[in-house]
């Protein structure tokens, strides 16, 4: 079994109280306390792994009765969330962010494992390899790949 570290830790834990509630309050200090770690490691893990690109708002108010809250987002309908996503970026988009985005869509079930593996295939850093221009290529294949899945009515 493999090893997490603590950043693990405190994703899982968050996303398992997350799996009962649809939005969380939780305090800093208290988590960080719980994880035996910095308050800013907190912060890490949540300006990270839940972003809105992952599927998740959140919003933080810091001080003294400071909390972060986070809610999942949850989309009506497959084409609304398409077109949410497709406004979460512009002409460019790097890679990590465009690997978030295909996560959540496999994540929400709009794709497939093997679809998902695809996009991921077709905008990868090695498949592009054009330099300068590769984050406006990425971009356009991601809103290509989520143009035509608002289009389809299944597989």
């Amino acid at each position: 079994m493999a090893q997490q570290n603590t950043s693990d830790l405190i994703e899982s834990y968050i996303k398992k109280i997350l799996e009962k509630n649809e939005m969380i309050e939780l305090r800093r200090i208290e988590l960080a306390d719980l994880f035996n770690c910095v308050p800013s490691q907190i912060n890490y893990v949540i300006n990270t792994r839940f972003t809105i690109q992952r599927g998740y708002l959140v919003e933080s108010k810091r001080g003294g009765g400071g909390y972060i809250r986070i809610a999942k987002v949850r989309m009506s309908d497959k084409k609304q969330m398409l077109e949410r996503i497709n406004l979460l970026f512009g002409e460019t988009i790097n890679e990590k962010n465009a690997y978030a985005i295909i996560q959540k869509l496999y994540e929400d079930q709009i794709i497939t494992k093997k679809e998902g593996n695809l996009m991921l295939s077709a905008i990868a850093k090695n498949t592009l390899n054009i330099n300068e221009t590769e984050d406006y290529t990425r971009a356009r294949i991601l809103r290509a790949f989520l143009e035509r899945l608002s289009y389809e009515d299944g597989e």
